[in-house]
């Protein structure tokens, strides 16, 4: 990695971690070194995915599931390998994530959207009904959106449209649903 890359990386990563420790109430129990150390390297595994560094972000990921398997680090594992193209091994990853925790909700999501591109539109709708109802998951504006997708494409028009709109009732600002909407509304297919 060049020298400026490093240095961006460790800012995003101090950054990052600096707001997710503020998160940990003084009430929480904290974390063991173990955990914590798992931790700051998933973390860093994704950040360096964000990045394009694919075959570090694997090598820090790797490396926090030997300290400490978690449904985080096989999650950001599976959406690396999503990002190099393999979704095969992408699914399996997510797959592990979900035995770990079945309450987290991400790796429903990602399974979804792997089988969305692979055009596995039917396959993908029960997991996106999981993330739906996963009990720990921050981001239920992406399985309502994902839902929109398939739907669009089954021309199944009124649920694309009520999945999209929940999609921006959990997030305003979501852009792709609003564009979604949009798009409909251009075709003739949004009720205004």
């Amino acid at each position: 990695m060049r020298k400026p890359q490093k240095i961006v990386v460790l800012l995003i990563t101090l950054v990052f971690f600096r707001c997710t420790s503020e998160k940990i109430s003084a009430a929480e129990p904290q974390p063991d070194l173990a955990t914590q150390a798992a931790e700051e390297l998933y973390n860093t595994g994704y950040l360096l995915t964000m990045l394009g560094q694919y075959e570090q972000a694997i090598q820090l990921l790797e490396q926090s599931l030997v300290i400490k398997p978690t449904a985080e680090a096989y999650t950001y594992l599976g959406w690396t390998y999503s990002h190099m193209g393999n979704l095969k091994r992408a699914i399996e990853e997510a797959k592990k994530a979900i035995r770990i925790d079945p309450d987290f909700g991400n790796p429903y999501n990602d399974i979804g959207v792997y089988l969305i591109e692979q055009g596995k539109e039917d396959e993908a709708i029960p997991y996106l009904e999981k993330a739906l109802a996963a009990k720990r998951y921050c981001c239920y504006q992406f399985p309502h959106y994902n839902l929109g997708r398939i739907y669009l494409k089954k021309k199944m028009y009124d649920r694309a449209r009520e999945a999209f709109k929940k999609s921006l009732e959990v997030d305003p600002t979501y852009a792709p649903a609003r564009e979604a909407l949009e798009i409909l509304k251009e075709v003739g297919l949004e009720r205004t």
